[in-house]
């Protein structure tokens, strides 16, 4: 289930709390789609990276520059005119607005959601990750799920990964939002 050249978001968010399967899913949509993939882990200054591992939550104040780097790879990717796949969990609508705003509104969003006890039972299984389970707590009471949101698909994590996938790219090629070559 390509996506068309002509028809592409030219980036994509996959978005949700930590647990949810932001990496592998993205990973996946970009590979089927000839599309970049960034991990948006990577992009969070030291600072925040070392609040987490000692199961601080983050604040706004905290995660706006990490945002702007995330906006920043979007229009790079744009100028290029490459297509790019980023996770990002995008806790908050006024997050999401904000990358909406640095992509020029040439932004889709993959939101994948779960429940409660399947995040936790994901983050507690995971090895090496500096984010530990005690914050899903507070990443869930700071969701604000996008419902309604132009742009936005969501997919139940409670399938298999390749199902996950595909539906993501399945409802991801009949949106609205192009761009790209």
């Amino acid at each position: 289930m390509d996506f068309e050249k002509k028809a592409r978001p030219l980036a994509v968010v996959v978005m949700g709390v930590s647990g949810c399967g932001k990496s592998s899913v993205g990973e996946r949509v970009a590979a089927q789609n000839g599309m970049v993939f960034v991990e948006g882990d990577q992009l969070h200054p030291a600072g925040n990276v070392e609040k987490m591992a000692q199961g601080i939550p983050l604040t706004d104040d905290d995660r706006l520059p990490w945002l702007d780097r995330i906006g920043e790879e979007i229009k790079t990717a744009q100028r290029a005119s490459q297509g790019l796949v980023i996770s990002c969990s995008a806790l908050k609508r006024s997050y999401r607005d904000r990358l909406r705003q640095a992509a020029g509104g040439r932004l889709a969003f993959v939101f994948l959601e779960g429940s409660r006890n399947l995040l936790l039972s994901r983050m507690q299984a995971r090895q090496g990750h500096f984010m530990p389970a005690t914050l899903l707590d507070s990443q869930l009471q700071t969701l604000e799920p996008p419902t309604g949101e132009a742009g936005v698909v969501t997919v139940a994590i409670d399938n298999a990964l390749d199902d996950i996938v595909a539906l993501a790219c399945q409802r991801l090629s009949g949106m609205a939002v192009k761009g790209g070559d």
